[in-house]
């Protein structure tokens, strides 16, 4: 298993890491199996989706924050229930398949760490496992 860190600069912020995915899958070596991507975070996920338009990661922002809003009357005294329910939303693994040595992605598809109560300094864990 190998740990990437993922430094956030804003509150809100999907972080394409899909370079950092095919590294960790080419130096293990593995040209048949799976890669699993975990968030040990309850206010982060990771998610699968167009990663060629920059703009497809802002309107995805934009809609969560007008839906999920920071401060709506949560009971969380950290003040940062949002967070946890958009994290919720987006889930904390992604599981991509390895067919020759390459990520099994559509076209568009890149692989993003989300932040949802940033800035901060975080962990994601990829995990590599080959098919017998």
């Amino acid at each position: 298993m190998t740990t990437i860190t993922v430094p956030t600069r804003e509150r809100s912020q999907m972080v394409e890491i899909t370079d950092e995915v095919r590294r960790v899958v080419a130096e293990s070596g593995i040209t048949h199996g799976q890669v699993v991507v975990y968030v040990p975070h309850t206010t982060a996920a990771v998610t699968i989706n167009e990663a060629y338009d920059p703009d497809v990661a802002r309107d995805l922002l934009y809609k969560l924050t007008k839906e999920i809003p920071q401060s709506d009357g949560y009971h969380h005294a950290e003040g940062n229930s949002d967070a946890h329910l958009k994290a919720s939303l987006f889930g904390s693994n992604q599981t991509i398949l390895i067919d020759h040595g390459s990520l099994v992605l559509g076209r568009w598809q890149g692989i993003f760490f989300c932040e949802f109560d940033g800035p901060r300094q975080r962990n994601c864990f990829i995990a590599v496992t080959s098919f017998a």
